[in-house]
């Protein structure tokens, strides 16, 4: 997994809309870019409806959310229209930028140990440095502690 003051890799995905989106795209501000196992799955869909409920405090801080999956662009829209998620969900199913993130991992449920999407979160900064990276993250509160972050209320 990629840590703080390693450059973000570059990567260029569709979102749930079909539109191209690239990391680039947002040189210049702060972004939270967020990896999470599958669409509609109890953890993600609280993850990302914690996200969409603190979405006004992350956008009048100017930075903006990313989502990500190895989920379909059509997984991707379902998920959003029925959580009404206001932010981009970008699909990854190549997982170019699960893998060069790092977050791709073995990972253990019920004694089975398998490979998959580790949650966890990166915040790149303005040139595209990993600024800070919060691993295995809580659903819940983890919105809250990047604000918290953001906002110099906790390091």
């Amino acid at each position: 997994m990629l840590k703080a003051g390693d450059m973000a890799p570059a990567f260029t995905l569709l979102d749930q809309n079909g539109d191209t989106v690239s990391l680039s795209d947002y040189r210049g501000q702060r972004t939270v870019v967020y990896f999470y196992p599958k669409d509609s799955t109890p953890g993600c869909t609280r993850e990302a409806c914690a996200f969409a409920g603190a979405l006004e405090r992350f956008q009048a801080l100017g930075v903006p959310v990313l989502g990500i999956s190895k989920d379909s662009v059509a997984s991707h829209a379902k998920f959003a229209a029925k959580h009404q998620l206001p932010f981009r969900l970008l699909s990854d199913p190549e997982r170019t930028a699960i893998q060069g993130f790092g977050v791709w991992q073995e990972k253990k449920l019920y004694g089975k140990v398998s490979m998959g999407v580790v949650r966890s979160t990166f915040l790149v900064d303005g040139e595209g440095k990993i600024e800070k990276v919060w691993p295995k993250v809580r659903p819940d509160s983890h919105p809250e502690e990047i604000l918290a972050y953001l906002t110099g209320e906790k390091v």
